[in-house]
Order: structure tokens, then C-alpha cells, then sequence
């Protein structure tokens, strides 16, 4: 069951520009709930200001772990770590003695990530390495080990992301790639700043792709599921 606080002070804003506060309640309560040390996790982030809009929506959380538990994804990799949420989601859905590599740059986002998988018993499952991630994924042997990969980091770096990780995916695994629809912002002529070009840009690449079958998902601000071709 979630906190009151998570539920009566609009902690649970949605991340869909086309859902109203009220449905998107509606919604995630109509689904499985965040567990206890989750809904503290997104108290404890809300409480970070507009930088809490990084954490993954609750329904995209119940969303990561039942396709690492539907795919029965044993090693899952992720860009963009940040309070841990997204992670400790693969984590549960992985289960003992799966294992995920998660990448970020911040010691002090993380150091929250690191409490949270203590509490909720799956540190031993989780392997955090700080430091830019595209060297990180450089520095991995190109064997095709990965079942699953998500992608929530810098907009501009997808391209780089989904190159390293699509060499390191098994024939048949997954890569998740969040904010895809940017707000609405992909279809608004208005914005042209650096982070919609790149999410334009790596949609159509990405749509382009033979190398993979593709579906763009209305889940929070849009997730594409990129299947590496058998």
C-alpha cells in the first residue's frame, strides 16, 4: 500500500502530457501499487524538486518488472540510474541470482539508490558503475549477454546507448527506451533545442531499424520497445 503522503499530495503527478492527475490515480490504482519501501522512494525523491520528474511514473515501474518476469530476463542492463527506482524494479523482476548493471554519473543520486536496494533486500543483484556510460558499455566484451536494456539518460546520448547495448543483446532481447515522446514536444515545430532533435531524430532512426521490430507504448512520457531480430 503507498504512504498517505504519496497519495495525497500529488506526488503521483503523471509523466503523460495526455493524462489528468485524476486518471492517472485511477490508473495506478488500478494496477499493482508500489510496494512500501518503493512509495517511500518516490516520497524521498519528490522531495528533490523538478529533478524528481527523472524517476520512472509508478506504472512504468510494475510495467519494467513484469516484462523482466514475462521475458524471464536473467541480465538486464540500464543508462541512467538515478534514485534507484527503475533499477530496483529489474531487480525484483530479475529474482535471485539475476543480476543488473546500472550506469550513472552521480555519487550523490545514487547514494539514495544504494539505501533504498539495501532495504529492499537486492543489492547483491545490482552492480552500479559511475562514470560516463557509453565508456562503461565500451569497456563490456561485445558478447550478446544482455536479455533486457533501458534506456533514461541524456536525450542526446540514445544513439551511442542503443549501438553498444543492441551489440550486447541476445538475439530476441529487448531494449526499453523512455521518454520518446518528449511531452508532445517530437510533433511541436516550436521546439528545436538539442534534447527533441535527438529524440526525433533516434525515433526515426530506431523506426528505421531492420536490425529490430519496434512499438512505441503511450506509457507515461512513451516508451519504445526495440526487439533485436532472431
Amino acid at each position: 500500500m503507498l504512504p498517505r503522503a504519496v497519495l495525497g499530495e500529488g506526488l503521483l503527478t503523471p509523466k503523460s502530457f495526455f493524462l489528468t492527475p485524476e486518471i492517472h490515480a485511477y490508473l495506478v490504482a488500478h494496477g499493482s501499487p508500489p510496494d512500501e519501501v518503493q512509495g517511500r522512494l518516490i516520497e524521498e525523491t519528490a522531495r528533490w524538486g523538478d529533478v524528481a520528474s527523472m524517476q520512472v511514473a509508478p506504472e512504468q515501474g510494475v510495467f519494467l518488472t513484469l516484462v523482466t518476469r514475462i521475458m524471464g530476463a536473467r541480465n538486464v542492463v540500464e543508462v541512467g540510474t538515478f534514485t534507484g527506482y527503475s533499477a530496483l524494479c529489474f531487480a525484483r523482476g530479475v529474482g535471485e541470482g539475476g543480476r543488473v548493471l546500472t550506469c550513472d554519473v552521480s555519487e550523490e543520486w545514487t547514494s539514495v539508490a544504494r539505501r533504498y536496494w539495501e532495504e529492499a533486500g537486492v543489492t547483491d543483484r545490482i552492480q552500479l558503475v559511475l562514470g560516463r556510460a557509453e565508456e562503461t558499455l565500451r569497456s563490456l566484451p561485445v558478447v550478446e549477454r544482455f536479455d533486457l536494456a533501458f534506456i533514461d539518460a541524456d536525450k542526446t546520448g540514445y544513439p551511442v546507448y542503443y549501438e553498444e547495448i543492441l551489440a550486447r543483446l541476445r538475439p530476441g532481447g529487448v531494449i526499453v527506451v523512455d521518454n520518446v515522446l518528449w511531452g508532445g514536444k517530437v510533433l511541436d515545430s516550436a521546439y528545436e533545442d538539442a534534447d527533441t532533435i535527438a529524440i526525433r531524430s533516434f525515433n526515426e532512426f530506431v523506426a528505421a531499424d531492420n536490425r529490430v521490430e519496434a512499438v512505441m507504448l503511450p506509457v507515461a512520457d512513451g516508451l519504445t520497445l526495440a526487439r533485436k531480430r532472431v
